[in-house]
Parts: structure tokens; sequence; C-alpha cells
């Protein structure tokens, strides 16, 4: 039953393309810039935004074949990140489905990265790539920018 139900998406989306591109579906707010304790375990807490109307797969989506949000971090001397934190995904069910439950995320959500910094100024460089979907449609997988200067002293 699921088939015909994600067969009926693909569908619609040919019939109805979202009109916002995938790139303004979710922004990154916050943080510009963070200072921590050099060489010591740091918490930095990432800030982003699903535009209204919209959500993403949370990083654990409930299908194998949907595309889970990911955080990729670019390796910096100076600089280790850990682990990053998801939240857990919210329900949602599609109209055409709706005893199947999918993880997401929707509006305002936050990435917990954990990271260790030596002294100075470093720039913490990751992408977020994601699928964003409305209620009978999804745009193409998408990846935005995160940056954050960390300044450990």
């Amino acid at each position: 039953m699921l088939c015909w139900a994600m067969l009926a998406l693909l569908m619609q989306m040919i019939k109805d393309p979202l009109p916002l591109p995938a790139a303004d579906a979710v922004q990154f707010i916050s943080p510009a810039q963070i200072s921590v304790a050099a060489r010591r375990s740091a918490q930095i807490d990432l800030h982003f935004h699903i535009a209204d109307g919209f959500h993403i797969n949370s990083h654990d989506p409930t299908e194998k074949w949907l595309i889970p949000a990911r955080l990729a971090v670019v390796e910096a001397e100076g600089l280790t990140v850990t682990a990053v934190d998801f939240p857990p995904g919210a329900d949602y069910a599609l109209k055409v489905a709706p005893q199947q439950k999918l993880s997401v995320y929707t509006g305002d959500f936050v990435l917990h990265a954990h990271l260790k910094a030596q002294p100075g100024e470093h720039n913490l460089v990751a992408g977020l790539h994601y699928q964003a979907c409305d209620a009978s449609s999804c745009l193409p997988p998408h990846t935005i920018p995160v940056s954050v200067k960390v300044v450990a002293q």
C-alpha cells in the first residue's frame, strides 16, 4: 500500500511542482561565532529553521529509502567535532497514507555539535543535507552550508 502512496505522491510532484527552491526550504540561523575554552569539551547549538508548510525527514527516518537529515563536518586543523546530536523527529502522516507515520522536523530545530578546539580562531564548516517536502510533494535533496567561527581561549 505504501508503494501506491509514493506513486501518487510522485505523480502529484510532476503535476504541481513546488514553487520554493530547495535552497530556501531550510536556513541555518545561528550562531555565526562562539567562544569556547581551549582544549576542553564544548557544545555548540546549531539553530535551523524550516519554511512554513514544509518538513524534512529526521536523522532517523521510518523507512530506509527516505533521505535522512545529515550534517557533514569538514575536518579543520585545531578543531575536532567529536559528535553531533540530533533531536528526535515528530510523527507526521501524508494525506495519501495516513496510517504510515514519518519521522520529520518542522519549524525550528537545534543540532548539538560536541567539539574540542586548540587555542585560536577556527572555522567550523559543515553542510546540512536534507530533502524538504510539503503535504503533497518533495523538493530535490539539497545541502546548505553551515559556518561558525570558533574562538578558543
